[in-house]
């Protein structure tokens, strides 16, 4: 994909710095507001040519529960919600997140349910992003999964009063088990 407009926000490599990180939701989302529209429509507007509108889903809600971050719309009428993920280093692999909360086993974005169409997975310093069709994923993950916590092991993240827990797929590996697990 051709490079993006150079307004997108500065990524801060706080390992780099040397500070042990510790995750927050909050920050989360509001390192997501950083990357506006003007980062993401242009990302859209390349896997979508006809994109009419992208309408961000910003308040707390069963939308935003169910892990809708944005609304699409095309000039044919036809909606697409998607959930934006974004890694602010370019990692050659997509960071599927197992369990939200390991010691109360709450499910992560790639085994619960989710209301989202694609999850948009970008990698903000090369401003490119995979757009992964959730019920593929979440399929490929059910026959995958296991497999890939035993071939590329596990990361924990320490969020404030819980660990989250994610799994390393290689992207190739993770599309090709995505185009697979479209079969029936």
């Amino acid at each position: 994909m051709p490079p993006l407009p150079a307004s997108r926000p500065a990524v801060r490599d706080r390992r780099a710095a040397g500070l042990a990180r510790v995750h927050r939701f909050k920050d989360s989302h509001a390192l997501s507001a950083e990357y506006g529209p003007d980062w993401w429509i242009p990302i859209y507007r390349r896997a979508f040519p006809t994109l009419l509108s992208a309408v961000s889903v910003d308040q707390d809600g069963w939308a935003q529960r169910g892990g809708i971050d944005r609304l699409l719309t095309l000039k044919c009428g036809r909606t697409f919600t998607v959930d934006e993920k974004i890694r602010t280093s370019d990692w050659p692999d997509v960071l599927l997140e197992r369990w939200s909360d390991e010691a109360r086993r709450s499910p992560g974005w790639v085994q619960k349910s989710l209301a989202a169409d694609f999850i948009a997975y970008a990698y903000a310093p090369a401003a490119t992003c995979v757009l992964l069709p959730v019920p593929a994923l979440q399929r490929a993950w059910r026959q995958h999964g296991r497999q890939w916590i035993g071939l590329y092991g596990i990361r924990r993240a320490q969020n404030r009063g819980y660990v989250s827990v994610s799994v390393p797929v290689p992207r190739g590996v993770l599309m090709q088990a995505i185009v697979e697990a479209m079969f029936c």
